[in-house]
């Protein structure tokens, strides 16, 4: 219930830490919650074969089934693209048995918060506020966030039929500098579903917009829906979370939930797979790879790991057999590989082809450097060859500065470029078989001032969440360019933040830094995806990760500032950046339903 998707965060083997509680008496009889029904008037009898419709599918309520046989037969009526849960299961063996080849029992915990005895936190959360969906504008942001947490998208239509719905209650986390959603909750009242006896009510699909800067959202948001919930008059509300999903657990014992012997009833489709396959060795490969695999497999194509810890596997499909690193294939020729590796190489190119580039020159001696300087006022220093931001220092201006990040850069390649600086957004365009796919902005990584914690801290908190949500990618470096950045904001790392003020911390927007990514697809101006199309055209690679500094991703102008030969697909979700990359190594295996568009 915690999520639809039931996230895993790769946790070490060892023995479950979590202990199942006993449950209270008013769990296993409706004793308590019918005496308090009884003492309010409301003794009508519970409905019977209840379902609530979700959006993302059917919450059956087992308890309300007096035959085992009509809600397995309803829940095998599942609709396409859609996950129903037969939950509050008492004999869940049982109901397995009359369908073992099409459902399996859900691997996640219940846990149980009593809302009789839980007192709201005077803790203040900054940065965010929380209020009740309210507009299709949320709606569509919700549908965002869950398709970055890989669960089941719900129809705006749903949403907004239902925002007055007296069963499901909708709450947002909305951010208080940018208007953005970042987090959101759903809450199903039992009594109202079902004139539930035991008084209950329950937490599902709790998502929180894996590039969210402030912390506390998701706690945030449950504890809202629970106060909700105790205003009703629940007597208790339940969630459900993968059994090894550490994190999450951790915020909601720490909240004061039990465990619960609750268990859930799911079909075997398409969505669930990962959750009654079992272990595979997909558990090894970094999510950049893994986006690609779980697409081949997904079409049938063989798959092979030849090197997990570099991201390399081979995929065979009706006699043809490729070697990929990630998005890097044997399609993409060493040519093409150099041209992207040498960013020299890659501006003179597309100049040449009359795309916009900045200026540039290879650092020589400090007057020669200066000269540079003088000239631009503010420059970017960057090896001329690496990836993931190493070495790479952004808006320099003083000459002292200037040599620092030279030698810093040099540490990387002995060949340092030293480059105009464009003000802007930095824009990522992914072109496949030279279409464009999915396009990006990328932000540099920013801490929130709370009055209270140290800039220092701050950024280690940031961090330590920027690694948590993209599974130990990104962080920030607490290293000079981090330090440079700060100082030239006036701050030092031990000195405190005032609240609500935004500092970014490094200047460059590269994700393994701290940055973070906001989908552009859509707004894409037809200049900038023109100048893709030409870029991956000139370089004459297949599979390509444009670098744009642009001033706004619905606006024409731009500079190409470099191209990335294995940009990181799993970056650009929701769009189809792994199926276009399958479509172009195995055209045969595209589905008829999508004809490879």
């Amino acid at each position: 219930m915690s999520s639809q998707k039931d996230q895993q965060t790769g946790t070490a083997n060892r023995p479950p830490r979590h202990r199942l509680t006993k449950l209270r008496a008013r769990s296993l009889k409706p004793s308590a919650g019918a005496a308090l029904a009884a003492r309010e008037g409301k003794s009508a009898p519970p409905a019977r074969d209840v379902s609530v419709e979700c959006g993302w599918g059917r919450l059956f309520f087992a308890q309300t089934f007096a035959d085992l046989d009509d809600l397995v037969g309803e829940l095998l009526k599942e609709k396409p693209n859609q996950r129903d849960i037969a939950f509050y299961l008492h004999e869940p063996h049982v109901a397995l048995s009359k369908a073992p080849q099409r459902l399996f029992l859900d691997p996640s915990h219940t846990y149980r918060l009593d809302l009789t005895t839980y007192r709201p936190s005077r803790k203040q959360f900054r940065g965010f506020f929380i209020r009740r969906l309210c507009s299709e504008t949320d709606a569509e942001a919700v549908n965002r966030i869950y398709a970055a947490r890989h669960m089941v998208p719900v129809d705006v239509d749903f949403f907004w039929k239902n925002r007055d719905n007296r069963v499901l209650t909708y709450f947002v986390a909305e951010d208080e500098n940018s208007g953005e959603i970042v987090g959101t909750v759903t809450g199903v009242d039992h009594i109202r579903a079902f004139n539930d006896p035991e008084r209950g009510s329950s937490l599902w699909c709790l998502a929180v917009d894996p590039q969210a800067a402030n912390p506390g959202i998701g706690e945030a948001l449950v504890r809202r829906l629970a106060e909700h919930f105790q205003a009703r008059g629940c007597m208790f509300m339940d969630l459900s979370v993968m059994h090894d999903n550490d994190q999450a657990i951790a915020l909601y014992e720490k909240l004061g939930f039990e465990r619960v012997p609750f268990f859930a009833l799911k079909n075997k489709s398409a969505i669930n797979e990962k959750l009654f396959a079992g272990p595979s060795f997909e558990t090894k490969l970094n999510p950049y790879a893994l986006i690609i695999v779980n697409e081949a497999r997904r079409r049938g194509i063989a798959v092979e790991v030849l090197d997990a810890a570099a991201g390399y596997f081979r995929l065979t499909f009706g006699g043809r057999s490729i070697v990929c690193r990630e998005s890097l294939s044997e399609l993409t020729t060493a040519i093409a590989m150099s041209r992207c590796a040498d960013k020299a190489v890659t501006r003179r190119l597309l100049g040449a082809e009359g795309l916009m580039v900045p200026a540039q020159v290879t650092a020589s001696n400090p007057e020669g450097n200066a000269d540079f300087l003088k000239q631009y006022e503010r420059i970017v220093v960057k090896p001329a060859e690496g990836e993931q931001g190493r070495g790479i220092s952004v808006d320099i201006r003083s000459e002292k500065a200037l040599e620092h990040a030279i030698a810093e850069a040099r540490r990387f390649h002995p060949t340092v470029l030293l480059e105009q600086f464009v003000e802007g957004e930095d824009l990522r365009i992914i072109v496949i078989n030279h279409k464009v796919v999915a396009g990006a902005v990328r932000r540099p990584p920013q801490i929130v001032g709370d009055g209270r914690m140290t800039v220092g801290r701050l950024i280690e908190k940031q961090s330590r969440r920027r690694e948590a949500a993209t599974q130990g990618e990104s962080t920030i470096p607490l290293d000079e360019e981090t330090e440079r950045c700060v100082a030239e904001a006036g701050y030092g790392m031990d000195d405190v933040l005032p609240e609500n003020e935004i500092l970014v911390v490094r200047r460059a927007a590269n994700l393994h830094t701290g940055g973070t990514i906001h989908d552009v697809t859509d707004d894409l101006h037809p200049t900038l995806v023109d100048a893709a199309v030409r870029a991956s055209k000139a370089l004459d690679i297949p599979v390509v990760g444009l670098d744009f500094i642009v001033e706004a991703a619905n606006r024409p102008d731009y500079v190409i500032i470099e191209a990335n030969e294995r940009p990181g697909l799993a970056n650009h979700e929701p769009q189809p950046t792994a199926e276009r990359f399958i479509d172009l190594l195995f055209p045969h295996s595209i589905p008829n339903d999508t004809g490879g568009s």
